[in-house]
């Protein structure tokens, strides 16, 4: 189904890193009234409640979510509320509930009410120490060993079987670590990579919590949109993996991430105290293979590391600038 100027978007989740970014996005694409963002919170950036319909929701409230969803009537829905990989391991129960009973409500609610298409992203944490470290497959062996793997890949699993059970148009990516400006880190493994960038505009050194020789996978929030957007936009017939697309850009550790924030940063200076996350790192992979996201539906990163870096810091430096 190709979207149209009438379709109602519900962002569920929208006060997160993601959540911010793809609010914006969309109410630039389909207009400001028509994209409903909704969250556990208010957030903290006024222009996403005061742009278009703000909605408090807690999406373990199903009755709240029906009524939201009922006074709206969204033809798609982006389900982003989580807890993240490192939250997560300190709150299990917790995390296994939002992951897993939010995504519920949002597939039912959304066959319920005949919502066309459903967004909900997976993560490279689905893989496992098992799993193949570089270039992952698309299919291998998966076996996680975190709250947060364990239920992105059973929801990938649910995901799947909703498509075929139901017909629910579900699409999802598995997506690396993003880092983007817009957002401060919000409690993943990855987060060393945003918070690096903030240290070194604010000229501060930086301690970072994984060994320097870590490869993981990582994207610019920007493609992180594009590859969103592509996918929810493709025809439905080019979807071929209904449970979750690998998805990749670039691969890097600290070490390099550093050596490219001293391009403009000479005396920056990164000192290494690895601690839990470095161990849920070690089971990720270091590199991804996308090749069936590149064949089924196009896609096509825009940013290496170092154009990444450049576009960081001239936004962030932008920001520390008085208005």
């Amino acid at each position: 189904m190709q979207s149209t100027p009438s379709d109602t978007i519900l962002i569920i989740g929208a006060g997160g890193q993601l959540g911010l970014e793809l609010t914006h996005e969309l109410r630039q694409r389909y207009g400001a009234s028509n994209v409903v963002a909704a969250d556990v919170r208010a957030p903290k950036d006024a222009a996403t409640q005061e742009s278009g319909p703000f909605e408090l929701l807690d999406v373990l409230d199903k009755n709240r979510l029906e009524e939201v969803m009922r006074q709206y009537k969204p033809t798609q829905v982006y389900h982003l509320a989580a807890l993240l990989s490192a939250t997560a391991e300190k709150n299990p129960t917790f995390g296994w509930q939002l992951n897993m009973d939010g995504l519920f409500h949002v597939l039912d609610a959304s066959v319920d009410l005949g919502v066309q298409r459903v967004y909900w992203p997976s993560s490279i944490a689905v893989f496992g120490p098992d799993t193949p470290r570089e270039n992952t497959p698309q299919l291998t062996v998966m076996n996680p060993n975190t709250v947060y793997g364990i239920s992105k890949l059973a929801g990938e699993q649910w995901c799947e079987w909703y498509f075929k059970k139901h017909g629910l148009d579900v699409r999802s990516l598995r997506y690396p670590g993003l880092i983007g400006y817009k957002s401060l880190p919000g409690g993943g493994t990855t987060d060393y990579a945003v918070d690096i960038y903030h240290k070194a505009v604010a000229g501060q050194g930086y301690e970072c919590f994984l060994a320097e020789d870590t490869y993981l996978p990582m994207m610019y929030m920007p493609d992180a949109l594009k590859a969103t957007l592509d996918l929810m936009h493709a025809p439905a017939e080019q979807i071929q993996i209904r449970s979750s697309y690998n998805l990749g850009a670039m691969s890097f550790s600290p070490r390099e991430i550093t050596a490219s924030i001293q391009r403009h940063v000479p005396d920056f200076q990164v000192t290494y105290q690895p601690d839990s996350r470095q161990q849920i790192a070690d089971s990720w992979p270091a590199s991804i293979d996308d090749s069936r996201a590149r064949q089924d539906w196009g896609w096509q990163p825009d940013f290496d590391l170092d154009k990444m870096t450049d576009d960081m810091l001239l936004h962030l430096k932008q920001q520390l600038q008085p208005a």
